[in-house]
């Protein structure tokens, strides 16, 4: 699969040429060079800057196939975004390389040839500042060094991805950034609020880097776990972000872009990460996931299981330790409506571990038992397994329909439309 190089000619865009040359000889593919002219600069022109234009185009193209690409060039018309984004996509490009936006475009570039390939294509992009770091890479002189953002999203799950193709090529040192806001992370793991916005509990911090090191694990090498470096944002989370990767000195960030537009931009991590780096940088979209035959299989580590005692309740205890597998976890909660004393928390985790088949054990799965308290019932299974990093959630539905299920509600419902993990649902045979 192609890589697609754009070029306007100028000094940076020469360097961005350079990596790509280097990329596409490492990955042994086509390196496609395109130059975009202004639909009004060849009308007004004419055949004149068309020849001028294709002259260039040819020039460069030599210099880079000296670089052992294989160099093939297309000179488009009309306005560069948009035309770079349809040539991608009609090539099949596995990735886009470019030079890093000029400084000097008005409110941060949000009309940009570069901001505008971010926001809309479907491909990685490639923007390309330091070239020296990735020729002595690409000579096999040392590792790439590479850092990653980390959080739970599509685009993430597609940057990580692109790391792993990225690892085929050479090797790879790889750090983990992990960013987030205090107070909004212990509402949705349900832990203690920290006092203030730059502190951390013991507890947070704890399910964070849980929660961190799971999401990395599918890039560990030889056992190795991959480090992740957690720091808590006051602001946006771009700058911190940018000032990990300089204090950890890669040659390349690595994130995952929603495609965010309009005022949203403001809060874009991936947009003002290639605005404010120094290094090179690769934003990855979501659609750029590996898909279809190639996609691996999700693992099946933990499985949160609830119950509320009742006959189906307990039924779907079987069914979640059923799911997880030999060598995983089952956390079985119970969430009661008010606070419990000592005494009465002891006894229902006594309940639920009688519970438990003794089939369970089998193949070393491990148990753990949890009673919980809090009104809104949903709200506290859905944090449990957020902070659990539940791979599934199972549990029972009476399968209330109509009037029973306005006016009664239904819990299970209320877990699917506030959680985006997998939920088994276990329903009473039918008589």
């Amino acid at each position: 699969m192609p890589i697609v190089c754009a070029t306007n000619f100028s000094d940076a865009a020469h360097r961005a040429c350079e990596a790509a040359a280097l990329l596409a000889r490492k990955a042994g593919e086509p390196l496609l060079l395109v130059h975009v002219l202004l639909t009004d600069s060849v009308r007004a022109f004419g055949k004149p800057l068309l020849e001028a234009a294709e002259a260039a185009l040819g020039d460069e193209a030599r210099r880079l196939e000296k670089l052992g690409a294989q160099v093939q060039r297309t000179l488009l018309e009309g306005e560069p975004a948009a035309a770079l984004q349809d040539f991608a996509v009609k090539q099949g490009a596995t990735l886009m390389v470019t030079a890093a936006p000029s400084q000097d475009t008005p409110f941060l570039g949000l009309g940009g040839t570069v901001d505008r390939l971010a926001q809309s294509l479907e491909v990685p992009l490639f923007v390309a500042r330091e070239v020296a770091t990735l020729e002595a890479w690409a000579r096999g002189e040392r590792p790439l060094r590479v850092m990653l953002g980390v959080d739970r999203s599509l685009p993430f799950e597609a940057a990580r991805d692109w790391v792993k193709g990225l690892r085929k090529l050479g090797p790879v040192e790889l750090v983990g950034g992990r960013v987030f806001w205090a107070q909004e992370e212990a509402i949705r793991l349900g832990v203690e609020h920290p006092l203030g916005f730059g502190d951390v509990t013991p507890a947070l911090r704890e399910a964070l880097e849980k929660e961190a090191a799971v999401l990395v694990e599918p890039l560990a090498e030889g056992g190795k776990p991959v480090r992740v470096r957690l720091e808590v944002g006051v602001g946006r989370i771009a700058d911190h972000l940018v000032a990990l990767a300089a204090e950890e000195k890669v040659d390349l960030l690595v994130v995952g872009t929603h495609h965010r537009r309009a005022l949203a931009k403001l809060w874009s991590v991936s947009h003002h990460a290639l605005r404010l780096a120094k290094m090179s940088v690769v934003c990855v979209p979501s659609r750029a996931a590996t898909r279809g035959p190639d996609v691996e299989l999700p693992q099946v580590r933990t499985v949160l299981v609830t119950t509320d005692f009742s006959e189906l309740g307990d039924r779907a205890i079987a069914y979640g330790c059923a799911l997880a597998p030999p060598g995983g976890t089952v956390h079985l909660l119970h969430v009661t409506p008010t606070q419990m004393s000592p005494e009465q928390v002891g006894a229902l985790n006594q309940q639920l571990e009688q519970l438990v088949p003794r089939a369970a054990a089998q193949g070393g799965r491990k148990v753990q038992v949890e009673v919980a308290a809090g009104g809104d019932v949903a709200g506290v299974i859905t944090q449990a397994a957020e902070r659990h990093c539940a791979d599934l959630i199972c549990m029972g539905t009476h399968g209330r329909t109509g009037m029973l299920r306005m006016v009664m509600g239904s819990v299970a419902q209320a877990v699917m439309a506030r959680t985006d993990r997998p939920v088994v649902l276990v329903r009473s045979p039918t008589t």
